[in-house]
């Protein structure tokens, strides 16, 4: 399965920039949708959701995942890759 990439960044309680990305199936549209996904997992991280906006949220690429991810996508409908400044809650 190919996902669509979103380079994501929502300013962090501390003042610090978190950085992710948000994969989602090739074919999702929706930016809001892809909002509501970052905002959920920024809500999880006990940080201001409302952080994440469009101009902060943007199409990267396409490419290839693993099966990890996958199954990600197919439970929740997105997945989340940390890149800079997220404390790791796994």
């Amino acid at each position: 399965m190919k996902v669509a990439v979103f380079d994501s960044y929502a300013k962090k309680s501390n003042g610090n920039i978190a950085h992710f990305d948000i994969l989602v199936p090739e074919n999702t549209y929706s930016q809001e949708e892809i909002l509501d996904f970052g905002r959920e997992y920024l809500k999880g991280l006990k940080e201001d959701a409302q952080a994440l906006t469009s101009d902060r949220c943007k199409f990267c690429h396409i490419e290839k995942v693993s099966q990890e991810v996958l199954d990600s996508i197919n439970k929740q409908g997105y997945y989340i890759l940390e890149m800079e400044d997220i404390p790791k809650i796994k």
